[in-house]
């Protein structure tokens, strides 16, 4: 049978995992490196999976963690209370992390910035290791990404189990996001949700996103009048965890060389979890 059909049956492993392994090149049969999806497997072939490609094995961050990785992208886990990149100062962030791991793992490329996450969101990002890949993931960043996923804890009992927001938004001089339900200058953006679980005090939340706009679930969610748990800046002072209750948990996208889809999930933090038990 075909080596993904026969990973899928046998290795105790999501889907999207296995595809990442074997595209990072950790599949071996019969000792050699195999990364076809589609490579026939004949009787008494060897399998070896491998748990960590070698590089990762020495990387260590308690901010960040290694999903996948390839010769053009890199896709991790970021923790809250890192920037995505440096803001102007010699500010912790994670693209002097992976640099740092680049040049430790003597690979000849930077990371480079493709979207971001706020500081104290977590979860799943993608960065490019050059800049031709870089470009094509910026400029086509709306048809490549298909799928992207947030999870959050927001505050106060949701009514409805699904819906989508749709309105306005846009920065003032304060920096803060405000939204309309008119056309005020700014961009369009559109948020669907969907409640997983509830109590009378918290709802946790899934949103799906049509449009990338700045801040775009915190003001959405503060529009419903039930805001993201621990937000300073749009949120209502509910903040049972000390920490902003948002986490991106799934990314897909087409691999920008390779055209093949890869597709990635971490799950919902513990302690957003715990408030629902």
């Amino acid at each position: 049978m075909p080596l993904l059909e026969w990973l899928l049956a046998n290795v105790q492993q999501s889907r999207s995992k296995i595809k990442a392994t074997l595209q990072g090149r950790g599949i071996k049969v019969n000792g050699k490196t195999v990364s076809q999806f589609d490579f026939q497997l004949e009787p008494g072939m060897k399998v070896a999976v491998s748990k960590t490609k070698r590089n990762q094995q020495s990387f260590k961050s308690r901010y960040v963690k290694i999903v996948y990785e390839d010769k053009w992208l890199i896709v991790i886990e970021k923790a809250e209370g890192i920037l995505s990149m440096a803001a102007g100062h010699s500010s912790l962030n994670v693209k002097t992390v992976l640099d740092d791991y680049f040049k430790k793992s003597r690979q000849k490329c930077t990371a480079h910035v493709v979207h971001r996450l706020d500081r104290d969101t977590s979860g799943l990002m993608v960065y490019a290791k050059d800049m031709e890949t870089e470009q094509i993931l910026e400029h086509n960043w709306h048809d490549i990404v298909y799928d992207r996923r947030y999870v959050a804890v927001c505050s106060g009992e949701m009514e409805n189990d699904e819906g989508t927001i749709a309105n306005w938004l846009k920065d003032n001089k304060a920096y803060v996001t405000y939204s309309s339900p008119t056309d005020n200058g700014g961009k369009y953006a559109v948020t669907h949700y969907h409640v997983l679980d509830r109590t009378t005090d918290h709802s946790l939340v899934e949103f799906k996103l049509e449009t990338g706009r700045k801040n775009q679930i915190r003001v959405h969610s503060a529009d419903m009048g039930h805001p993201v748990c621990g937000d300073p800046k749009y949120g209502n002072g509910d903040d049972p965890i000390h920490r902003l209750c948002l986490h991106a948990w799934l990314l897909c996208f087409h691999h920008p060389v390779t055209g093949e889809p890869m597709e990635f999930e971490t799950p919902v933090p513990t302690a957003f979890k715990k408030l629902f038990k």
